[in-house]
């Protein structure tokens, strides 16, 4: 439970954080504009079409009585529409994110700076091998959420859990791949790999649902992803600097003296990747053994 809390808080601390910078606000919003029309327009072909393609899908009512016929399509159409929709919420992120590649990235960091600099380490990739990896990652996450969200989709035809369990399950579903898409920005920068950033995830899943669930339910509402997206950006960036343990780099502008040196203990095999907290020294010196004898 802390942990869901705890990601409900990184999505509420990334919309502060745009708020008082009303700059970087502006700045995130033309790329989640330009996602969200193109998202309306889909889904209002869709909702024309919905019946022709639900006639095409189910040849097997033809010859069934009219009520019968037109409830089992009506319900195909209506599960259909749901399921993309849902479909549209979980990628909604992946394409904003590939269309505002550069804005997104420079939000993510200049969130970073003022909570105490960027990772030590940060890999730097020209643009366009950025937009080629995260093309790559987002069919990844895409394929990954498909796994789930087409056995849901015939779940959903399932009498009581089609409405109760099931609808459930497509939030976390939903929830869990929009963190991982947001996280991404961040993580990139780490240069850690998409399956990595999902096994991160899978350990907290809790801080994951904290902050994706309530953004899914969120983005269902028509134009509200729009104003939401930088601060999902930003609100992801904090938790990637939560997941990480990020210390902040030598010398980062708002650091103090000495931030960011390492210990001397060091890292070694002990030490966590992608910038991980050190593992705490042993009691009683390097060499760890007995406490010193009282005189």
């Amino acid at each position: 439970m802390r942990d869901l809390g705890a990601g409900l808080r990184y999505l509420g601390r990334g919309q502060r954080w745009v708020l008082t910078h009303g700059r970087w606000f502006g700045f995130g919003l033309l790329p989640a504009l330009i996602t969200f029309v193109l998202y309306a327009a889909a889904l209002t072909a869709l909702g024309f079409y919905a019946d022709d393609l639900a006639a095409w899908a189910t040849p097997f009512a033809d010859d069934w009585d009219a009520t019968g016929r037109a409830l089992t399509r009506g319900v195909f159409a209506v599960m259909l529409w749901c399921a993309v929709l849902m479909l549209a919420v979980v990628t909604f992120a992946a394409v904003t994110l590939l269309i505002g590649e550069p804005f997104y990235e420079k939000l993510s960091e200049q969130v970073e700076e003022s909570e105490g600099g960027l990772p030590e380490q940060v890999v730097d990739q020209p643009l366009w091998r950025e937009l080629w990896t995260s093309l790559c990652d987002s069919a990844y996450v895409l394929f990954r959420t498909l796994l789930f969200t087409v056995p849901l989709f015939f779940l959903g035809f399932v009498p009581l859990l089609g409405q109760s369990v099931v609808p459930a399950l497509g939030f976390c579903v939903a929830g869990f791949f929009l963190t991982l898409e947001l996280a991404s920005v961040a993580l990139q920068r780490r240069g850690v790999p998409v399956r990595e950033r999902l096994a991160m995830l899978r350990r907290r899943k809790a801080l994951a649902l904290g902050f994706g669930v309530p953004l899914a339910l969120a983005f269902l509402v028509p134009l509200l992803a729009v104003p939401l997206m930088p601060g999902a950006v930003a609100g992801a960036t904090l938790l990637v600097r939560d997941l990480t343990g990020t210390r902040p780099a030598p010398g980062a502008p708002g650091t103090a003296p000495g931030a960011g040196v390492p210990p001397p203990h060091g890292g070694g095999a002990g030490a966590p990747p992608y910038g991980g907290q050190p593992a705490v020294p042993p009691p009683y010196g390097p060499g760890g053994g007995k406490p010193p004898r009282r005189a």
